[in-house]
C-alpha cells in the first residue's frame, strides 16, 4: 500500500523511525471482561507488549454496553488521536445496519484483520438430522418445525451467519425459528436440554461437546475446514455455496495519519508472526487471517454490502 508505507528499522517499538507514540495506547474492549473482544484485546496487548512492538503500553480499557455501540461512541469522540484503538468483529457492521448504533464502521480507521473463525451448526448425538443437507430439506419444507438457538440477539452475528446459509441452501430465512440467547454458552446449554434442534455457535465453543460426543456438527461456515474442527466439512462440501467467517480486527479513530496507520499496521503484523500470539491462537482456535489497512478496509466495505443484503431478506435491516 503505497500511502502506508511501514517505518524503518527492524522493530516497530522505540528503535523504529517516523512517527511514535508519545503516551499509552488506551486499546478499547467494546464489551465486559471475559468476552470475544476482552480476550482478543487482552491476549493481542500482551504479546504486543512483551515483544515491545510498540514503544507505549497497551493499556486494555473495557467499555460495555448497546452491542458495542457505548465503545463506539467513545472512539468517535476522539477523531485524530493516535492512542486510541478497539478491537472489532462483525457487529461493527450489523449493529448500525440493524439501527442500533449512531456510528458505522466508516467512521472510524481500519488498521487491520488479524484471524477468522468459523460458526459452527451443531445438533444433539441423536438428532435425526446426520448432515446440514439434512437440515436445509428440513427447513424448505417445514421451518416453523425446527428451532435454532444462536448466542446474540435477532440480525447479529450468529442469526445472520444462519440466515446466510439457509439461504444459500435454497429456505425462506425470514421462516426460520431463531431463537435467541445471551451467549454461546447458554443457546448450547438449550440445545442439550432439548430446548431447540438445532445451534449455532464459534467453531472453539462447540469443540469440547464435540469430542465428548454430546453434539455433532453438520458443517462449519469457513472456506476451508477448521482446525478446531477438522473432520466436520465446510457449508461449501455440503453443497452449500456460502461462506461466512467471524473475523476479528483492530480499528482506529478517523483522521489519523498515513504514518500513524502504517506504525500499528507493522506492529500488528508482526504481533501475528510471534510464537506467543500462534500459541494462543491455537488454543482460542483462531486462524491466521492477516490483512493490512488498505485491504482490510475493502474487506469491510465487501462485508457491509453482503451484510445489508441478508439483513433485508430476513427482514431486520433499519
Amino acid at each position: 500500500m503505497s500511502l502506508l508505507l511501514a517505518a524503518c528499522g527492524e522493530g516497530a517499538g522505540a528503535a523504529s523511525g517516523g512517527w511514535q507514540p508519545t503516551k499509552p495506547i488506551e486499546y478499547i474492549a467494546p464489551a465486559n471482561t471475559g468476552g470475544g473482544w476482552d480476550t482478543l484485546a487482552r491476549s493481542s496487548a500482551r504479546v504486543m507488549d512483551e515483544a515491545d512492538l510498540v514503544s507505549r503500553p497497551m493499556r486494555v480499557v473495557n467499555k460495555p454496553g448497546a452491542g458495542g455501540a457505548i465503545g463506539w461512541s467513545y472512539v468517535a469522540k476522539h477523531q485524530k488521536d493516535p492512542h486510541k484503538l478497539f478491537v472489532t468483529s462483525p457487529p461493527i457492521l450489523l449493529v448500525p445496519l440493524a439501527g442500533e448504533s449512531d456510528q458505522t464502521y466508516r467512521d472510524f480507521t481500519p488498521v487491520a484483520r488479524l484471524n477468522t473463525e468459523p460458526l459452527a451448526y451443531v445438533v444433539k448425538a441423536n438428532s435425526p438430522f446426520k448432515t446440514f443437507e439434512d437440515l436445509a430439506a428440513k427447513l424448505k419444507t417445514d421451518p416453523g418445525k425446527v428451532s435454532v438457538a444462536g448466542g446474540s440477539g435477532p440480525g447479529s452475528l450468529d442469526h445472520v451467519g444462519l440466515a446466510g446459509a439457509v439461504q444459500a441452501a435454497g429456505a425462506d430465512a425470514s421462516k426460520v425459528k431463531y431463537v435467541p440467547f445471551d451467549g454461546g454458552g447458554e443457546a448450547l446449554t438449550s440445545l442439550l436440554g432439548g430446548h431447540t434442534d438445532v445451534a449455532v455457535a464459534g467453531g472453539s465453543e462447540v469443540q469440547a461437546l464435540v469430542r465428548s460426543g454430546d453434539v455433532r456438527a453438520l458443517a462449519v461456515s469457513s472456506e476451508k475446514r477448521s482446525p478446531v474442527l477438522p473432520d466436520t466439512p465446510t457449508l461449501t462440501e455440503s453443497g452449500i455455496d456460502y461462506v461466512f467467517d467471524i473475523w476479528r480486527g483492530v480499528m482506529a479513530p478517523k483522521g489519523l495519519t498515513g504514518e500513524q496507520v502504517a506504525y500499528y499496521e507493522k506492529a500488528f503484523r508482526k504481533m501475528v508472526e510471534q510464537d506467543a500470539w500462534k500459541k494462543e491462537s491455537r488454543k482460542l482456535g483462531w486462524t491466521d487471517a492477516f490483512l493490512g489497512s488498505e485491504e482490510f478496509g475493502k474487506f469491510l466495505d465487501e462485508q457491509n454490502k453482503e451484510y445489508t443484503g441478508i439483513l433485508t431478506e430476513v427482514g431486520l435491516r433499519k
